[in-house]
């Protein structure tokens, strides 16, 4: 199972696809400037006449999975005591959105980065182990990167999926909204299942010491009245 960086781990794991894969297209000669991977508030993302071309990835809620969401349940007896470690179950859902100042600039980074998800809808684990270690590895790897790449999110049971999420015009303007931002090309995806799971000890029940089993014939049913 995977710990609490797991969540973090998701996001570094995505954009770090993003940023390889957009050196190894060579998209950037469609550009007159570098392009960027970010994922930051869209707040945070600089924009106006400076704006360079730049896909941020942002993730803006965390649902329970409603599969794994009583998997190990009860997880105490009734003295309180802890008899299971269940898994905390997350679908975590993100906004896609392309930046740039130029005429076709966003369009451009945005296909590319939905054909990519289209691509790879599921991450393996040497994948996401390849991509961590990347990070980690990274001239000016901060504290925070260094401490997600430690996760252990290729060792959970599930493997991580990418999906496209529909959002209606309504949802996103609304979301824009609270963001207090300006609008930018955008679509939505979820990326399921994040298992993070407490590794404290607990006490199980006592193993069967003995076991009688009974044969008992079926009893022929009898008219009596």
């Amino acid at each position: 199972m995977s710990d609490f960086f797991a969540v973090a781990g998701v996001t570094s794991v995505l954009k770090w696809l993003l940023s390889n894969s957009l050196v190894s297209a060579n998209l950037n000669a469609a550009f007159p400037t570098t392009a960027a991977i970010s994922a930051l508030s869209p707040d945070l993302v600089p924009t106006g006449s400076s704006e360079t071309p730049q896909l941020n990835l942002f993730m803006y809620y965390a649902s329970f999975n409603p599969s794994f969401r009583n998997d190990g349940l009860p997880s105490r007896d009734s003295a309180g005591a802890r008899t299971s470690n269940p898994p905390l179950a997350l679908n975590l859902h993100y906004l896609v959105s392309a930046y740039g100042k130029n005429e076709l600039d966003p369009e451009i980074l945005l296909a590319w980065a939905m054909q990519l998800f289209y691509e790879n809808p599921i991450m393996s684990r040497q994948t996401i182990q390849t991509l961590l270690a990347a990070m980690a590895s990274s001239p000016g790897a901060t504290p925070e990167m260094q401490a997600v790449a430690k996760t252990t999110l290729a060792d959970q049971v599930e493997l991580i999926k990418i999906a496209p999420e529909a959002l209606s015009n309504e949802e996103i303007s609304k979301l824009w909204m609270a963001f207090n931002a300006h609008y930018r090309p955008t679509t939505s995806y979820q990326v399921s299942v994040v298992l993070i799971q407490e590794t404290q000890r607990f006490k199980s029940n006592l193993p069967v010491q003995s076991r009688n089993v009974r044969a008992l014939p079926a009893q022929i049913p009898v008219i009596v009245s």
